[in-house]
């Protein structure tokens, strides 16, 4: 199987992120920009999944130029799901094979770096089926909160962590993975454990690092807000 990757497609979930949608998407288009610059033979294809919103997120999205495709589910898992077949069948549209597909993920409160694509892209190329990212919280009221978390994790190389907001996956790794399951929380985690089941071509690292709101109340309960919520708890 060749790891060329002849294109990229990430999937953006969003409920009711009319404040923060647009940053994420602004770094988004400047991680495509870098790097078409660097590979301009790879299409990037940006989606964001517009999940039962009820807030001013889909003009947002509109304005920057984004494509977005209304869900009802209810559920991150399903959402993501439903972003993973619509850019699938886009790609297989234009002819892509499932192997030179790679579908990244991130959250639509989080903001990545620059060469977020371009690392992602490189690794694949170096024959991996998954890169699994680090994410650390921005915009913390409290420091001491900021602090205890940093206490409680070590970002670097091989870290334990599993994050939906920092993920790449080959979409025939993906598929033979089973998919997001329909979830409303750890969809990520059960995908990469059926990743790992499925292929040792894998990494975790810490290259494409991504910051995500430090926000106390989210979308779900349990979810990254609600851990945050604790730690701050705890700090103070």
């Amino acid at each position: 199987m060749s790891d060329r990757v002849a294109r990229v497609a990430v999937v953006v979930p969003a409920r009711d992120e009319q404040l923060l949608v647009g940053s994420c998407l602004a770094a988004l288009l400047t991680s495509r920009d870098h790097l078409r610059r660097s590979r301009p033979d790879v299409v990037v294809d940006l989606l964001v999944v517009l999940d039962r919103c009820t807030d001013a997120t889909a003009p947002v999205v509109a304005a920057a130029g984004v494509p977005a495709v209304v869900s009802d589910h209810g559920q991150v898992g399903a959402a993501r799901a439903a972003g993973a077949r619509c850019v699938l069948a886009r790609s297989r549209a234009a002819g892509v094979p499932d192997a030179a597909l790679w579908l990244a993920s991130t959250d639509a409160d989080t903001v990545v770096p620059v060469d977020w694509l371009a690392v992602q892209v490189e690794l694949a190329q170096s024959g991996l089926d998954a890169v699994v990212g680090t994410v650390e919280p921005g915009d913390v009221e409290d420091p001491r909160a900021l602090l205890a978390w940093h206490c409680h994790h070590e970002l670097g190389e091989g870290h334990p962590y599993v994050h939906g907001a920092n993920l790449g996956v080959r979409a025939s790794t993906y598929l033979a993975a089973g998919g997001y399951p329909p979830l409303p929380l750890h969809e990520d985690a059960v995908l990469v454990d059926a990743v790992r089941a499925t292929t040792d071509r894998w990494v975790a690292t810490d290259r494409t690092r991504v910051c995500s709101s430090g926000r106390r109340a989210g979308r779900c309960d349990g979810g990254f807000a609600t851990y945050m919520d604790e730690i701050t708890r705890e700090a103070v």
